[in-house]
């Protein structure tokens, strides 16, 4: 059922201080991306494309962010959630619950930062991890 890894989220305070150190520290083959607004999600993303996957900067949008409690715990940031991607959502999610996994939010895809339906799974059941399904 899971595919490869999309991307690797880490949490940062300061979105553009962390896109700096990416872009200046990886410069020989790392493309940053510019950020962007993900209002429905409460977050503001960068994309740092590698060879093999991507990491996912995340920085707060709004007081009622979930990276903001995350950034409360963590105030220099850190992994947030990892990214699997998957051929059929609904599927996935199904397979999920009937396995007793936990879905996030109201249990329905939404649209994620790469225009592609998505769902998180709890960490609770997956050793403390944030686990997010794309479609792809």
């Amino acid at each position: 059922m899971l595919g490869r890894l999309n991307h690797v989220a880490i949490a940062v305070p300061n979105i553009a201080a962390a896109a700096e150190i990416y872009r200046s520290t990886f410069a020989m083959g790392a493309k940053v991306s510019a950020a962007v607004p993900q209002p429905d999600h409460g977050v503001t993303t960068v994309f740092v494309e590698l060879a093999n996957t991507k990491i996912e900067l995340l920085e707060p949008l709004g007081e009622n962010s979930p990276i903001a409690n995350f950034l409360k715990k963590n105030p220099a940031g850190g992994i947030h959630h990892v990214c699997y991607e998957v051929e059929d959502i609904m599927a996935a999610r199904d397979q999920m619950l009937a396995q007793g996994a936990t879905i996030t939010g109201t249990g329905q895809p939404k649209i994620g930062a790469h225009g592609k339906p998505v769902i998180f799974m709890h960490p609770k059941d997956f050793n403390g991890t944030l686990i997010e399904l794309e479609q792809v």
